[in-house]
């Protein structure tokens, strides 16, 4: 079933109330929305974004959260449409131009996904997303300028580990492991019990086959978060790899033999 079923589209819908709080209003959907994302929710961080919308529907930042979901969740061309949506109404909003820019280099439109991205210099957005979007879609392109964007979003936040685990989710998407390592390690020292950094920091390592170091990241976040249970399944694959590669090695040694 199409995500689009979780999104809202019009704005003359009435809060939903019930059995929920009257005191759950758009603010309180806003923090819930952020905190799902913090913790990879993005399921649940897509439906929040969508609840703020019913209380103000002119929430950019909603319309622009439901778009950056989509991306995470890879719904490239769903995260264009909602762009496109969201665009009509707030045709100059700089992030929403930014994401849809995102959106369109993840799908190798490369030339228009420049173009939303210069409109989003333009509109006067220096927000940490904005240079995250301009970074990613200069990636898209492969060029080198990609790193001023990530080093410029990161100076606007140079203590919290959300820019800087951002940038890395970016890095890592695109295979760079390495520089994605380092500024997951910086997003891990800047909140080290925060469980999706490591994570992040597993993945890179065992990316770069640093299997003992994956296995101590991955260690981390089952001792932050155990409800976490899919770490299991990246532990296990840290495993057959090491197997693989034993027996390929006893292979190789029995030929040179």
């Amino acid at each position: 079933m199409s995500r689009f079923g979780n999104l809202e589209f019009e704005s003359n819908e009435q809060p939903r109330h019930g059995t929920e709080s009257e005191s759950r209003d758009g603010a309180y959907w806003m923090a819930s929305a952020q905190t799902a994302y913090q913790s990879m929710d993005f399921e649940l961080a897509l439906r929040h974004y969508s609840r703020v919308l019913e209380f103000d529907p002119a929430s950019i930042p909603a319309w622009t959260g439901q778009v950056r979901i989509l991306i995470e969740l890879g719904e490239y061309r769903e995260a264009r449409v909602w762009a496109d949506k969201a665009l009509e109404r707030f045709p100059t909003a700089p992030e929403l131009l930014a994401a849809k820019a995102v959106a369109l280099g993840r799908l190798g439109d490369l030339d228009p996904a420049l173009a939303f991205s210069d409109a989003s210099l333009e509109e006067r957005g220096d927000s940490a997303y904005i240079w995250l979007a301009r970074g990613d879609v200069l990636l898209a392109r492969k060029e080198r300028r990609a790193d001023y964007c990530f080093e410029k979003a990161c100076a606007l936040d140079p203590a919290g580990w959300w820019v800087q685990w951002l940038a890395a989710r970016i890095r890592h998407h695109y295979g760079q492991f390495a520089a994605a390592l380092k500024l997951a390690q910086q997003a891990a020292a800047a909140d080290p019990g925060n469980w999706v950094v490591w994570l992040l920091c597993g993945d890179c390592e065992a990316a770069l086959g640093f299997a003992a170091n994956a296995r101590r990241s991955y260690q981390q976040v089952a001792d932050l978060n155990p409800e976490y249970r899919a770490i299991g399944e990246r532990i296990h694959q840290l495993d057959r790899r090491g197997i693989f590669a034993r027996i390929t090695g006893w292979l190789r040694q029995g030929l040179r033999s």
